[in-house]
């Protein structure tokens, strides 16, 4: 396998935030990742009015839609069934249901490679990391995979936020920093000069597709990888420059941010996740001396800049 690009891929997850940009990429490829592309998703999904926007182009380039349930074996062991290479786009609150996933595929006669969702935060920064609530689901998934896979090989691609999901300001989370276009106006963290590294939406499709066509360079790593880095200050310095306009910056120290933080964990409030993220992001968990771009041959001229992601944020473009 390790000299072989995939021949027959499974999406599992494909029609979700990020799983859409996944399989976008993995379709479109030029040249063509494998003879075979087919996604998972459930029979709701598949027969879904709503979702022939999203599925109908690709079946029109050749995927196959396999109906079934992600939490019945025998459909996941009958989706297996000539299946070299899973990727899995889960959201995170299905992340542990890969557990069942990985173990299916190392009992089929059929995967050899498997690319969990593990697009996002780095889980294993440092020794903090293991203590992030928010991590928790990746870490027993990882876990798994380091106990009990022999035969199948993983892949995690680590992109850190992307930035499209960044860019938003929540007006019920103001503590946690973003940009209001309509008002012209930003929250930013500590001082605005942090550092964090981001990963464009679609850049994480086009990593994730350098990472099937390089299995030399890819099977069984952790990829550390990223559109750009920027600072807060900078992000804002940019929608003023499109805007034409001068924006309203409000900065919330990095301690009232770990208050806030505290306060949503103890209240059971959802989002909690979203400050301790934030938190993360802007303490330098997103940096790296040097990511794996280029090993999976990608140049910074060949990841999406900012100014895009501002662009689409402006217009109002959705993720």
């Amino acid at each position: 396998m390790a000299a072989e690009l995939p021949s027959k891929i499974l999406i599992v997850g494909a029609t979700g935030n990020i799983g859409k940009y996944i399989t976008n990429a993995i379709v479109s490829a030029e040249p063509r990742i494998g003879k075979q592309v087919s996604i998972f998703t459930s029979p709701a999904t598949a027969s879904s009015e709503s979702k022939q926007a999203v599925l109908s182009p690709w079946k029109a380039k050749g995927v196959s839609i396999i109906s079934g349930d992600i939490n019945n074996p025998d459909d996941i062991r009958k989706a297996y069934v000539g299946i070299d290479t899973v990727v899995s786009c889960l959201g995170k609150n299905a992340l542990a249901s890969q557990i069942e996933l990985l173990k299916l595929a190392e009992e089929s006669k059929d995967v050899q490679w498997f690319f969990p969702s593990e697009y996002g935060t780095d889980i294993e920064y440092d020794a903090s990391s293991k203590d992030e609530k928010p991590h928790q689901n990746k870490r027993k998934v990882r876990a798994y995979i380091h106990e009990n896979l022999k035969r199948v090989k993983c892949t995690y691609v680590v992109t850190g936020p992307y930035i499209e999901m960044y860019l938003p300001l929540m007006p019920t989370a103001k503590e946690a920093g973003g940009y209001d276009v309509k008002s012209k106006a930003a929250v930013v963290i500590g001082d605005g000069n942090g550092k964090v590294g981001f990963t464009s939406m679609p850049d994480v499709g086009k990593l994730v597709v350098a990472a099937l066509q390089h299995p030399e360079a890819s099977l069984g790593k952790i990829l550390k990888v990223q559109s750009f880095v920027t600072t807060p200050n900078a992000i804002v310095a940019e929608f003023e420059r499109q805007t034409g306009a001068k924006w309203t910056i409000e900065k919330v120290p990095n301690q009232r941010l770990r208050e806030v933080e505290k306060e949503s964990w103890d209240a059971n409030n959802p989002l909690a996740t979203v400050y301790t993220l934030k938190r993360i992001w802007a303490e330098g968990g997103t940096l790296y001396e040097k990511t794996d771009n280029e090993v999976l041959g990608l140049k910074p001229e060949d990841m999406e800049p900012l100014s895009i992601a501002v662009g689409k944020a402006i217009r109002g473009e959705r993720f």
